[in-house]
Parts: C-alpha cells; sequence; structure tokens
C-alpha cells in the first residue's frame, strides 16, 4: 500500500514504469593549426531506445558533454575528444577528436571515440580513419594518396574516403523525433572548412588548412514518455519541459538529475 501511496503524483497519476532517451555525447574538437591541416573530428556517441526501467523517487544523474576543445598549436597535437553524456546507466561516449600533421609533413594517427575521427596523410600514402564504439558511432574515414584529409565519422555513417590532394565529408547524423520534431545529430566532421559543431547536435568539428580551429558541439539528454502519467517529480539542471503528441518530454542541454 505505502508503495502505491509514493508512486502517485499530485495530479492523482500513477509514475511511468518506463521511458524513451535520446543521449548524444560531445563532438571532437579540431587540432592546432599553425603546424599544417587537420582532419575531420568524429561525432559524439548517440545512444537511443524505449523501455528503459525506472523507479519512483529515484534520482538518475543527467550528463550532458561538452565537445572537444581545440588541439595546442604544436606538432601532431591532436583535437580533443567530446566528453561523454550520460542517463542514469546509459553512457554516450564522446567524439574522436581530429588528427593533425607537423611541419615535417608527418601526419598523426586519427582518434577513437562514439565516432572515431578522419585519417591525414602529409607525404604518407595512406592512412586508416579510427574506429568509432559499437551501437553508437561509425569509424572515420581513410586516405588513399598523398596530403589528403578525410571526414570523421558519424552516427548514421563512416567518414567518406579522400584521395590524394583532397578532402571528404564527415559521415551522416541520425535523425530523432523524440522532441516533437525530425533533428539530425552526431554528424562527422569534414576533413576541411575549419567548422565547429553546433550547440547540442553532438557534430564534430570539420578540419582545416592552416586557418582557425574549431570546438566539437556539446551534447544533449532527451528524456520522454506517454503524457497519460504525472510530470517528474523533480529536477535539477533546467531542462525544458513540453508535451506534444501524447507525450511529456524533458530535454537537459546542460547536466543535472530527474526524479520520476
Amino acid at each position: 500500500m505505502l508503495n502505491v501511496i509514493a508512486a502517485l503524483s499530485a495530479e492523482g497519476k500513477s509514475t511511468t514504469p518506463s521511458v524513451e532517451y535520446l543521449v548524444v555525447a560531445g563532438g571532437g574538437g579540431s587540432g592546432g593549426y599553425t603546424t599544417g591541416k587537420s582532419t575531420g573530428a568524429g561525432a559524439g556517441g548517440y545512444r537511443t531506445a524505449t523501455g528503459f526501467a525506472v523507479a519512483a523517487g529515484t534520482p538518475l544523474t543527467v550528463t550532458v558533454g561538452a565537445g572537444g576543445t581545440v588541439g595546442g598549436n604544436s606538432a601532431l597535437t591532436p583535437g580533443g575528444n567530446g566528453s561523454n553524456s550520460v542517463f542514469s546507466s546509459i553512457t554516450a561516449t564522446g567524439g574522436g577528436g581530429s588528427a593533425t600533421s607537423g611541419t615535417s609533413g608527418a601526419f598523426g594517427a586519427a582518434v577513437s571515440g562514439g565516432s572515431g575521427s578522419g585519417a591525414g596523410t602529409g607525404s604518407s600514402s595512406s592512412a586508416t580513419g579510427a574506429a568509432g564504439t559499437s551501437g553508437q558511432g561509425n569509424k572515420g574515414g581513410d586516405c588513399t594518396g598523398v596530403t589528403a584529409t578525410a571526414g570523421g565519422g558519424g552516427a548514421g555513417a563512416v567518414g567518406a574516403n579522400a584521395a590524394a590532394n583532397s578532402s571528404s565529408n564527415g559521415g551522416a547524423g541520425s535523425a530523432s523525433s523524440i522532441t516533437g520534431s525530425s533533428v539530425t545529430y552526431a554528424a562527422g566532421g569534414n576533413g576541411q572548412g575549419a567548422t565547429a559543431g553546433g550547440a547540442n547536435t553532438g557534430d564534430g568539428a570539420s578540419g582545416h588548412n592552416l586557418t582557425s580551429t574549431a570546438a566539437g558541439g556539446s551534447g544533449i539528454v532527451v528524456i520522454r514518455y506517454a503524457d497519460t502519467y504525472a510530470n517528474a517529480s523533480a529536477t535539477t539542471g533546467s531542462p525544458t519541459f513540453t508535451t506534444s503528441g501524447g507525450y511529456k518530454i524533458y530535454k537537459f542541454t546542460g547536466s543535472g538529475s530527474i526524479t520520476f
């Protein structure tokens, strides 16, 4: 009887037994630029599922990962990996920071993450993009000739391969309608362009060729469940709350917690 009472909100509705979630980590950043080129960074890990069991009265941690920082201005310093995003026991892994070339034409190795960063070649004839995390993202693109910069992996596709003396596009992101409208998250950075990842997208930063660097996009956590159940009993971190299409939706763009 006491458990039943604890599960009732002030509205007189029972607590939801399960929720749907979207957890996207921060995308990788691009490397230091005064020493040469950098490649496309990997997107943040992308995880989504329905039927995640929750218990009334138990606060669940929400962490929104920051985008990866730009690398230092020294030879072969990669961009920073994005930070992980977390909802309860679910963790999405930050995207791999971009590989960077040195003044000698050598390229550092691509970096693994939720999605991996693209490969780069200076004087080398080939290089391999870094791996993504299974179930979260994809591998960065390979290079098949000298002075090439490949795109980072995305949640929806691997980064494209780059031929000699060229750059390639990052892998596509994945679309979700959990907020009530379709939004694409976690796209890999292109091999060139020095474009930062958008806020709360999990996108990887694009690479550069002796131009300005760019940071990865921060992540996001979204939780929803049927609007026949009570509101969450408490939240921290100031999530945006909306009701749309028969769902109650909590969108976190900063870290906090939620209690059902």
